[in-house]
């Protein structure tokens, strides 16, 4: 998973936190797609929540 947002270069998107996706995995932080009305500017496709993963017990 991609840790950076693409739009603003924020430093760090944890696993476990909340960021967004496209069907190509652009990776965007809640801020951003947002501000770009949920739309990748990179494919035009639609940014949804990116799935978690399950903590290894």
């Amino acid at each position: 998973m991609r840790t950076r947002c693409e739009r603003c270069e924020i430093a760090h998107l944890p696993a476990e936190g909340p960021a967004l996706i496209c069907s190509y995995e652009c990776t965007f932080c809640e801020s951003c797609g947002r501000t770009m009305d949920y739309g990748c500017p990179n494919c035009g496709g639609e940014l949804v929540a990116r799935p978690r993963r399950r903590r290894e017990s």
